[in-house]
């Protein structure tokens, strides 16, 4: 029963398809151990009752040689910012009277895939910051030190995986949130293209800033739960239907803090460039860029801000409750924007896109750290300073995932080592337009390149 918890995604399908082990016993196995695991980290939330989720799982085991998604028996937990018909959704903000009465889109799938939605993964308020900590449920702590912040705003989908509490999970990316958390925790993220997993409801045409993905502790996993995750929808405009990976030249653009202008902890620059190796182990070369394409440094932040505000601060806008900081400082920027403000800053993005794709032209991708931090003290709400420089806002220490966003990009994720005290950082790999096939076959190769790390375990699960 310890083993079922340790065994990928992808080796529990096989081991439940093949009737190796049941559904029940892989329920039970997954509640003893979020049982032991979670009171230490606070990354699941709202479990349901044991006695309706064995229930559930004895359910699956009836249902005999009937043809089975990959994740029939699995137990899953949705990230709090998306709506799992039956459970309530907070979004770290209030506990509604009434569950959700419909899937997301992506939800369904995961329903249809076979899983079984055991409750919700914590999240900051709103999705705002990337520290996941709220009045609902409380703070996420790491995976690797519990002192110290899981990152956010998917804290929970990431410790919860890294853990072993969920085999995987959902997540979704405005500023980072499906890097920063597995950066920050030893595992995968990917941040998909805008449009490749549909979101339904809402305004469809201007929000092209965040984005639902998939959270693994391997590149099989990873790819599996995009596969089912993904693909086009009528109720989403500007989803995407599969394309083809493109050939590859080798060649890797490194970006590190932009020639000194990212404020950046010594350490994370010194374990990420040291991962650096890793591409060359692989055939690649890598060259250092210091200046971002299209618009330059200076102009990130001026060009990132307004949108930010303007998307943000238009949610938060609607919501009653008790907001944090973060949602205080978006709707202040909201008050004062203008509609040419970001028209002009959306001028500036179409810019930095035309930029990196002549980049796209030479190199297959560009390449950052997933954080400008080592993760920080889970007591404080963000860092107020990194090396000296005092960061201007909640989100300022996080410039560094920006850039993704901002082209529309997919981006993966990868673990890139260890502080000299235990504490993980990762790498962002930012892909050609719509390549997210080839980040995926990248993230497998990376996976047998770096298998030490994959091997380091949490301390609660040594």
């Amino acid at each position: 029963m310890d083993r079922i918890v340790q065994w990928t995604a992808a080796e529990l399908s096989a081991a439940i398809r093949d009737r190796a082990v049941s559904c029940v016993e892989v329920m039970a196995a997954y509640l003893d151990h979020i049982e032991e695991v979670n009171p230490h980290v606070n990354a699941i939330v709202m479990l349901r009752p044991r006695s309706e989720l064995l229930a559930e799982a004895a359910a699956k085991d009836r249902a005999g040689n009937q043809d089975h998604g990959w994740m029939h028996g699995f137990p899953h937990a949705v990230k709090d910012l998306a709506d799992v018909a039956g459970l309530k959704s907070t979004y770290g903000l209030i506990m509604p009277a009434a569950p959700a009465t419909a899937d997301e889109i992506f939800v369904e799938r995961i329903r249809a895939a076979g899983a079984i939605f055991i409750g919700k993964t914590n999240v900051p308020q709103l999705g705002l910051g990337s520290h996941t900590y709220n009045d609902v449920f409380g703070t996420t702590l790491n995976a690797y030190d519990q002192s110290r912040s899981a990152g956010g705003s998917s804290g929970g989908a990431a410790v919860a995986v890294a853990t072993r509490m969920l085999p995987v999970a959902d997540g979704s990316d405005f500023m980072g949130s499906l890097r920063n958390p597995p950066g920050w925790n030893n595992v995968y993220g990917l941040r998909p293209s805008f449009g490749r997993v549909p979101a339904a409801g809402g305004e469809q045409f201007l929000s092209q800033g965040g984005v639902e993905g998939p959270i693994a502790r391997d590149a099989t996993d990873l790819g599996l739960l995009l596969t089912t995750m993904a693909g086009y929808d009528d109720r989403m405009p500007l989803s995407l239907h599969e394309t083809q990976e493109r050939p590859k030249s080798g060649k890797v653009a490194w970006f590190g803090d932009l020639g000194g202008y990212l404020p950046m902890e010594p350490e994370v620059l010194t374990v990420t460039t040291a991962a650096l190796r890793n591409f060359a182990a692989m055939g690649m070369t890598v060259d250092t860029f210091d200046e971002l394409p299209g618009i330059g440094n200076d102009a990130l932040w001026p060009t990132w801000l307004p949108l930010r505000h303007w998307l943000a601060g238009s949610m938060v806008k609607e919501l009653k409750g008790p907001l944090k900081p973060e949602a205080i400082f978006e709707l202040q920027g909201l008050a004062k924007l203008t509609a040419t403000d970001v028209m002009a800053a959306s001028a500036r993005r179409s810019d930095l896109y035309r930029g990196f794709l002549k980049l796209f032209e030479t190199y297959d991708y560009a390449v950052l750290p997933t954080a400008q931090t080592m993760p920080f003290d889970a007591t404080v709400h963000w860092p107020e300073t990194i090396s000296g420089t005092a960061m201007s806002s909640y989100h300022r220490w996080m410039e560094v995932t920006a850039i993704g966003t901002l082209i529309n990009a997919p981006v993966l994720a990868v673990p890139a080592g260890f502080s000299t005290t235990g504490l993980p950082i990762g790498l962002q790999i930012i892909g050609r337009n719509h390549d997210d096939h080839g980040l995926l076959a990248l993230a497998h190769a990376w996976e047998q390149q770096t298998a030490d790390l994959q091997r380091t375990l949490p301390p609660l699960l040594r």
